[in-house]
């Protein structure tokens, strides 16, 4: 019997991680379908997040079959659609105000907010081995992010933009982890992805001269942002928190920075380094520095 549960455990986490793997690949296309959509960034953060309604809220109808229904709305699911706001109004803010380089790398702080927040707030073991690892991925991003990374005195409003989105996202991700205590990925996923599609209808009435598309490929584009990078991408995460620490999932999420790079070249003609090359071996490095170990790989969740 316990050899059972031993194997049992080990599949559960091995699912958990293959989620957060595919989820930050799916959300490190989210940089294609962007720059393939023919409206503003405000617009496009909309779309990703209203277009994912539908299919999210079929998520929850299967999800919640033969289940008893929990109370769809609480405090940690608002604020994870508030936080989400926050990340995508303010990554997008930053992408503005800065060089893309300095935003991206910025942005990939996120999981010290994450282990901080997840000490104080969710009562999570912080071991020297995930700082260690935390490290290793920090200089990774940093690496990715290459020599167009600098500090420029009059962009220092869109560093902070960049910094603020690191913030966001950390929170998210720790009231996404606590919002999975108690709800199925699905619910989670549906009634903050609402949230965040009416906060951010209101920011791009407010900031952008059109919201709707004017072709087919940027109407595709918008699709294809919703599907992949919120429903897979986002949906997947929320899935694995209902099983992993808040901390190391962060730490797997920096797999959306070299996702993100590897599309570039692929499909955008951008250039990869030796230095780029490094910091993806450096991050992967930290993940597996940092991976739970047995007893302390599972956490509660439906």
């Amino acid at each position: 019997m316990a050899a059972a549960g031993i194997a049992t455990d080990e599949k559960r986490f091995a699912g958990a991680v293959a989620a957060l793997v595919f989820g930050a690949i799916a959300m490190g296309a989210s940089v294609l379908f962007v720059r393939w959509a023919d409206v503003g960034p405000y617009a496009s953060a909309f779309w990703r997040v209203f277009l994912a309604l539908p299919f999210l809220w079929a998520w929850m109808r299967i999800e919640s079959r033969g289940a008893a229904r929990a109370r769809q709305l609480d405090l940690p699911i608002l604020l994870a659609g508030l936080f989400f706001t926050g990340d995508l109004f303010f990554w997008h803010l930053a992408i503005l105000g800065t060089t893309v380089a300095n935003a991206t790398f910025l942005a990939t702080t996120s999981p010290i907010w994450v282990a901080l927040g997840a000490w104080l707030v969710l009562s999570e073991t912080v071991a020297a081995r995930i700082l260690i690892g935390l490290a290793l991925c920090i200089l990774g991003g940093f690496a990715l992010v290459g020599e167009s990374y600098g500090y420029v005195p009059q962009r220092l409003n869109g560093d902070l933009y960049g910094l603020a989105t690191a913030v966001f996202f950390g929170s998210y991700v720790l009231a996404v982890r606590a919002a999975r205590a108690r709800h199925g990925a699905a619910q989670v996923m549906f009634t903050s992805t609402a949230i965040t599609a009416a906060c951010l209808f209101v920011i791009a009435l407010a900031f952008e001269p059109r919201i709707l598309p004017h072709s087919a490929q940027g109407f595709g584009a918008l699709v294809a942002l919703a599907v992949i990078s919120q429903v897979g991408g986002q949906g997947l995460v929320a899935v694995a928190l209902g099983t992993l620490p808040a901390t190391f999932s962060s730490l797997v999420i920096f797999l959306e920075a070299i996702a993100a790079a590897t599309f570039g070249w692929l499909l955008l003609g951008e250039a990869l380094g030796l230095a780029q090359a490094l910091g993806g071996v450096l991050i992967l490095i930290g993940i597996w520095v940092a991976r739970p170990r047995a007893g302390e790989r599972f956490e509660a969740g439906p």
